[in-house]
C-alpha cells in the first residue's frame, strides 16, 4: 500500500488464529508464519508481562516476510512498576532484547496505567532516555486525563512521540491520534465490552477512510485490534484489509 514511508500497518495484538477464520490464513507452519502471509503487522503484547530472550525475537522475525513489521509493548516493570521513573536499566535491557527483531521492528508502544498522571519532568527524562536507545517510532497510550491537554500534546510532539487513538476512549480527544504527527496509531480494545466486542462494518469503513487519509498525507499509520478475548480481532483486521483494498 503506497510507499513504505506512508504504509498502513493492520494487525492484532498477538497472532492467534481463531478457528472461525483459520481458513483465511492458508498454508503450513506455525500461526505467526500463516498470519504474516495475510496481515502486514502485529503487536507483541507478551513483552509487557515478561522478558523474551533475543533468540525468541529473532525466531519471530525469521518467521515473517521482509515487508512485515512488529510493534512491541514496553514492559509493565517500566510503566506500572517504576511508573517511568528511574527505569533506565530496565528500559535498556528491553530495547536490546527487542532489537533482535532487526528491521522487522518498527515501533515501541508505551501504555500507562490509568492512575499515572502527567509529570512533565519524569516524562521528559523517560522519553529522552528512550530516544537515546531507540530512533524508530514511539507511541504512547496514556489513560489519565492529564495527558490529553494541549500542553501535553505539544510536549509529545516535541519529543517525537505519537499519542495513540484508543477505543474505548478514556478522555476527550482520545479517539484521534495526537502528539508527534509523523505516525497515527489506533489501538482498538473492543466496545462496549472491552477485549470482547467486535466492531461493526460501519465503524471499520470510517476507520478505513481515516487510514487512507493518513496515507495520502504521507503519515505512517497502524491499526491494532486488541479485542482478542472472543477471537474478534482477526476477523476485524481481515475486514479492514478488504475495505482498504477497495479504496485503492
Amino acid at each position: 500500500m503506497a510507499g513504505d514511508g506512508a504504509a498502513i500497518r493492520v494487525g492484532t495484538a498477538g497472532w492467534s488464529l481463531p478457528r472461525a477464520v483459520q481458513g483465511e490464513f492458508p498454508g503450513e507452519g506455525p500461526h505467526l508464519a500463516r498470519y504474516a502471509r495475510v496481515l502486514p503487522a502485529a503487536e507483541i503484547n507478551s513483552s509487557f508481562h515478561r522478558p523474551h530472550k533475543p533468540s525468541v525475537y529473532a525466531r519471530w522475525a525469521a518467521a515473517t516476510p521482509a515487508s512485515f513489521r512488529f510493534a512491541v509493548k514496553i514492559p509493565k516493570t517500566v510503566t506500572h512498576g517504576q511508573r517511568l521513573a528511574d527505569a533506565e536499566a530496565l528500559l535498556a535491557a528491553f530495547v536490546v532484547e527487542a532489537q533482535a527483531l532487526g528491521d522487522r521492528l518498527e515501533c515501541l508502544l508505551v501504555q500507562l496505567p490509568p492512575s499515572l498522571a502527567l509529570d512533565r519532568e519524569v516524562a521528559r527524562r523517560f522519553f529522552a532516555v528512550l530516544r537515546e536507545l531507540w530512533s524508530g517510532d514511539v507511541v504512547l497510550e496514556p489513560r489519565h486525563e492529564t495527558w490529553f491537554t494541549a500542553e501535553a500534546n505539544a510536549m509529545l510532539e516535541e519529543l517525537r512521540v505519537g499519542r495513540v487513538a484508543a477505543d474505548p476512549v478514556r478522555a476527550a480527544g482520545g479517539d484521534v491520534p495526537a502528539g508527534w504527527p509523523g505516525i497515527a496509531y489506533y489501538r482498538l480494545h473492543g466496545s462496549p465490552r472491552t477485549y470482547y466486542s467486535s466492531y461493526q462494518s460501519e465503524y471499520l469503513a470510517t476507520l478505513a477512510d481515516s487510514l487512507v487519509a493518513h496515507r495520502r498525507a504521507g503519515v505512517r499509520s497502524w491499526c491494532i485490534f486488541d479485542n482478542t478475548a472472543s477471537g474478534a480481532a482477526a476477523g476485524n483486521a481481515l475486514e479492514l484489509m478488504r475495505l482498504l483494498a477497495s479504496r485503492e
